[in-house]
């Protein structure tokens, strides 16, 4: 796994290895909008995780995950999954969230 120091490094090294969409969350899915992939928590693995804190608060954390479905047709990344988001989310999704392969 690489290190980046910034999101926008992790952002660009995982675009650069074939991590070009962008997924958002949906309660009990991620969902694309430029190409209106729909994954459920099944469909899809977290194959690496970035954490990143705020330089002058700690507790802004910034958490980037890179994703990918299950017959490899889709990556792409998920950005800040916690913090506001936490509530609006399914439990099985918190659960994939928290855990990763490695």
């Amino acid at each position: 796994m690489e290190n980046y120091d910034t999101v926008v490094g992790a952002l660009a090294g995982l675009r650069s290895r074939g991590y070009i969409l962008d997924f958002n969350l949906a309660f009990d899915k991620i969902i694309c909008s430029q190409s209106e992939v729909c994954l459920n928590p099944a469909e899809f693995e977290i194959t690496e995780t970035y954490r990143f804190e705020g330089e002058t608060n700690p507790s802004d954390e910034d958490v980037v995950y890179a994703v990918e479905s299950i017959d490899g047709g889709h990556k792409g990344v998920i950005t800040s999954a916690f913090g506001m988001y936490a509530d609006n989310i399914h439990s099985d999704m918190i659960r994939k969230l928290s855990f990763h392969r490695v």
